[in-house]
Formats: C-alpha cells, sequence, structure tokens
C-alpha cells in the first residue's frame, strides 16, 4: 500500500503543476482578452465575475461530487473543461457564449483544486508526513511555468490563442494521464470509524470552519488579484512590453514556488499560525512600497516579496481544515477550499470594479488590504 501511496504522490503532484499552468495561462492573458474583446476594466471585471460565478456554483457541490465520484473523475471530467475553456477563449462568436465559458472556466478550476487537496491531504495522513507545502508548490511553479511559456511564445510571434490552445492540450493530457492513479481522496478513506459526510450547511456551521474560510477568503483574495491583473499593471501602469509583463507574473508565482518548498519544515519550526501571520505581514508591506513607488525595478522585487509572503498561507489554510474535530476531512477540505477558490476568482473582478471607480493601482490596494487581515488573525488558527 505504501508503494501505491507514493505513485499517487507522483501524479496528484503532477496534477497541482498542471493547475499552476492552466492559471498561469490564464492570467498572463487577461491582457489578450481585454484587447481582442475591446473591453474596459468593467467590462474585464464582468467578465472575471463570470467565473467567480462558475466557482461559487461548484461551491455548494464539490464536496458531494469527490465523495461520490471519487477524486479521479473528478480531476478528468474538470480537466476537460479546463481544456476546452481556455482553447475558445479567443474564439466566441459573442458575448453571451463567452460569459459560457467563463462559467465553464471557473467551475472546472474549482472542482479540480478541491479534488487534489482532498487527494494531497490523504496522502499525508497515509504516508506520516507534511507534503502540502511542497504540492502547493508545484501549483506556483505551474503557474510560473505557464506565464513563462506564454512569455517565450510572445517573443516568437505565436498568436495568443494558438498559445491557449497548445498550453490547455498540454494540461488536459497531463491531467488524463495522471488521474487513474490516484488513491480516490478523503471520500476513499474508510466510511466505517468517520461520521458520514456532512453537507455545506451543516459544515459551515462549525465555528472554525468560518475563521479558516475567514482567513482563506483573504488569502484567495490577494493570491486572485495578482495573478490576472499583475500582469495589465505592468503593461497599462508602468508601460512595460508583454514579454516583460508576463516575466513579472511569473517572478511572483516563481518566488511564491521556492518558499512553499521551505513551508513545510517551517511549519514545524516556528509554528503555523506565526509563520502564516509574518509572511501576511511581508507581503502588505511589500504590495504597499511597489504600489506607491510605481517603479518596473521595484514593482518586480514587490511581486517576489508579495509571493514570497503569501507562500505559507494556503498549504496551511487546507491542511487545517482537514483536521477540524467533528467534521468529515472530505467536507472540510471542500468548505475551506471551495470558500478559497471563489475568493480567488471573486477577488479580480473585485479589483476591475474599483479600478473603474478609481484606479488600477489604488485597486490593488485590495492585495494589501487583504493581507493585513490575514496578519491580523494568523495567530488565531486553531
Amino acid at each position: 500500500m505504501h508503494g501505491v501511496a507514493l505513485g499517487s504522490l507522483g501524479a496528484v503532484a503532477a496534477l497541482f503543476a498542471a493547475l499552476g499552468v492552466a492559471a498561469g495561462a490564464w492570467g498572463a492573458h487577461v491582457p489578450s482578452v481585454k484587447t481582442h474583446y475591446a473591453l474596459d476594466e468593467a467590462g474585464l471585471a464582468a467578465l472575471l465575475l463570470a467565473a467567480a460565478a462558475g466557482s461559487l456554483a461548484m461551491l455548494f457541490v464539490a464536496g458531494r461530487l469527490v465523495a461520490r465520484l471519487g477524486v479521479a473523475r473528478c480531476v478528468q471530467t474538470s480537466a476537460v473543461g479546463l481544456a476546452v475553456s481556455l482553447a475558445l477563449l479567443l474564439h466566441a462568436p459573442g458575448l453571451p457564449a463567452l460569459v459560457l465559458l467563463m462559467l465553464l472556466l471557473g467551475a472546472s478550476m474549482g472542482l479540480f483544486d478541491v479534488a487534489i487537496n482532498a487527494e494531497g491531504t490523504l496522502l499525508e495522513l497515509r504516508l506520516g508526513r507534511r507534503l502540502m507545502g511542497r504540492l502547493h508548490a508545484l501549483f506556483s511553479i505551474g503557474g510560473m511555468a505557464g506565464a513563462a511559456l506564454a512569455s517565450a511564445m510572445f517573443a516568437a510571434r505565436v498568436g495568443a490563442s494558438g498559445q491557449l490552445a497548445a498550453l490547455a492540450l498540454l494540461v488536459a493530457a497531463a491531467s488524463l494521464r495522471c488521474a487513474p492513479r490516484l488513491l480516490g481522496g478523503l471520500a476513499a478513506q474508510p466510511a466505517a470509524p468517520a461520521p458520514a459526510p456532512a453537507g455545506w450547511r451543516r459544515t459551515a456551521a462549525h465555528g472554525v470552519v468560518w475563521l479558516l474560510g475567514l482567513l482563506t477568503l483573504a488569502a484567495m483574495v490577494a493570491e486572485g488579484a495578482m495573478y490576472d491583473w499583475s500582469v495589465l499593471y505592468l503593461v497599462q501602469e508602468l508601460q512595460q512590453p508583454a514579454a516583460a509583463a508576463t516575466l513579472g507574473f511569473a517572478v511572483f508565482a516563481g518566488a511564491m514556488a521556492a518558499a512553499r518548498l521551505g513551508v513545510d519544515a517551517a511549519r514545524s519550526r516556528w509554528g503555523e499560525g506565526a509563520l502564516l501571520a509574518a509572511g501576511a505581514a511581508l507581503a502588505a508591506a511589500a504590495m504597499a512600497l511597489l504600489l506607491l513607488t510605481a517603479q518596473p525595478a521595484l514593482a518586480f522585487a514587490g511581486f517576489a516579496l508579495v509571493g514570497i509572503g503569501l507562500a505559507p498561507a494556503v498549504p496551511i489554510l487546507y491542511t487545517a481544515a482537514a483536521r477540524i474535530p467533528g467534521v468529515p476531512g472530505a467536507s472540510g477540505i471542500a468548505a475551506v477550499s471551495s470558500i478559497g477558490y471563489a475568493a480567488f476568482m471573486i477577488g479580480p473582478p473585485l479589483v476591475g470594479g474599483l479600478a473603474r471607480a478609481w484606479s488600477l493601482p489604488a485597486a490593488l490596494g485590495v492585495v494589501v488590504l487583504a493581507c493585513a487581515l490575514l496578519a491580523g488573525f494568523g495567530r488565531r488558527l486553531p
């Protein structure tokens, strides 16, 4: 059984990276979508809101889908949805079709995220070692790779639609190949000694879930805003070319990935609450500094520090959700990660709406506020 678990670990590691590539591809091409459909900030925010709606709809069913269908089937289904939505993103015949694609993108990424986090948490239990920091590092490495590939293809004069199609095919192929090797996620644990999986209402009734949900909300609003608006900030506000701007996103994702490689050791040494609060404080200070200075060199350094500061948040919060007393692991991880992923999708349209009302740099102050909230409450982590 140990060997099977190790095989599953390799598969779920690849799936975290694949989801990162998908997120990186989307983040790098937000300006492409804005330009292709001649959207202003409000129009882009409305489009991102459609993706958030898809993720929110998935919030109510993701835990039950993982429990009933198993992780492998959920990964396969959501991978196909991801690939279709990304590949067709710049080929929508009109706004209604584009909105449907964004709904599909949000729902697919949400289900994929819940499924692979359930699998990763089970593997921590089966193998008796901390793994979530390194798995989430692979998500960040995938995001960096997706953005770096987009930057290289821009430099090679590959069109945006061709880039999205190629990256979508890569994500789908890797996901479909790895899914059959998964153990099945938390839903596959023996049901006899554990409580029956709780629905969303029963799980949310636990105060600790709401605390973890609040902290995850703050972390993912900040991370989602960085994924979807950092490239546009560099292009629009700092007049950087597209290739350099996508590398700016890669700096953020790469710094986050490098920091997450050390999160599991840091959790043991300093404690999860202290690590969470200190990292969030660093991210808040760095983001405030780069927005106030508006200098390209400082912006790239600031993106790196924001990535380092936010790195511990999601691995710590998702792991804590799986060990809430009295709450089945699958329900806890689904509830908190669904809140987080909804926030990941809601953060960007929130920034877009504020950018329309004020300016993009002022709107990105949301990242500072979210990180400050995370720093203030992080030490209360149960």
